[in-house]
C-alpha cells in the first residue's frame, strides 16, 4: 500500500484498485481507520480523537490531491506524495 504522506507519527496511505467509495487509510501506531475523502467521515477503525482530528484537519486541506490520487491509483498510477501538516 503507498504511503502518500507522514506526520506526527501518523501515516497516510492508499491502496492500489481499493473499493469505492474513494477512501484514505490512516495508521498511528497500532491503531488505524478509513476516511472518505469526499465527506471525511470515519468508515472503519479507529484513532484516538487527537490524532483523528489531526487526520481530518489534514485531508481538508488535501481533499482535491487525494481525489486526484484516487484517481491515478485507479489507472495504475502511482500516487503523488502530499505535504505534511505542519
Amino acid at each position: 500500500m503507498p504511503e502518500i504522506c507522514r506526520f506526527f507519527g501518523i501515516v497516510i496511505l492508499m491502496y492500489f484498485n481499493d473499493h469505492e467509495p474513494p477512501h484514505f487509510h490512516a495508521r498511528y501506531g497500532s491503531d488505524s481507520a478509513r476516511f472518505e475523502i469526499e465527506s471525511l467521515a470515519l468508515l472503519g477503525g479507529s484513532l484516538p480523537a487527537r490524532v483523528r482530528g489531526l487526520v481530518i484537519e489534514w485531508a481538508a486541506l488535501h481533499r482535491e490531491e487525494l481525489e486526484g490520487n484516487w484517481v491515478r491509483l485507479r489507472k495504475g498510477r502511482a500516487p503523488l506524495k502530499l505535504d505534511p501538516l505542519q
